[in-house]
């Protein structure tokens, strides 16, 4: 059937970063790239402010851009892709919201919050001994 819009869009960036692309795409890597997010960053931030929802359309965007071709980027080296990014993120939230998707359950946005910082540190610590366990591995 008829790709998504995002396959879609994912695939022109690949296009972009090609041999067959565009040089100034191909050219970009990770670093190169941070001004640009934080422009964009920026850009979003006012159109948020404006309450336009044409520009913050076209704002979300320009960002949405900068985070496929860090993904485009990291895909090129075979670290991870987009839907790695979409899938760990999916993953993230149903953790981090144990009172949506499990059986905890709280009544304020304080609670939920403390607890979200208490997943983050066991989160951290889990990420480290990863790290470990795959340098003496």
């Amino acid at each position: 059937g008829m790709a998504s819009s995002l396959d879609r869009l994912a695939g022109l960036i690949a296009r972009l970063r090609s041999r067959r692309g565009c040089p100034w795409d191909r050219k970009q890597t990770h670093l190169s790239l941070i001004p640009y997010l934080r422009e964009e960053a920026k850009e979003l931030e006012k159109a948020l402010r404006g309450g336009r929802w044409h520009e913050i359309e076209d704002e979300l965007g320009d960002l949405l851009l900068q985070v496929l071709l860090h993904a485009q980027i990291a895909s090129e080296s075979g670290l991870f892709d987009i839907q790695d990014v979409a899938k760990s993120q999916y993953l993230k939230l149903k953790r981090r919201h144990p009172h949506v998707f499990g059986s905890r359950k709280f009544k304020t946005a304080e609670e939920v919050l403390l607890n979200w910082d208490a997943i983050k540190k066991k989160e951290r610590l889990l990420r480290r001994a990863d790290g470990f366990y795959r340098l003496i591995k």
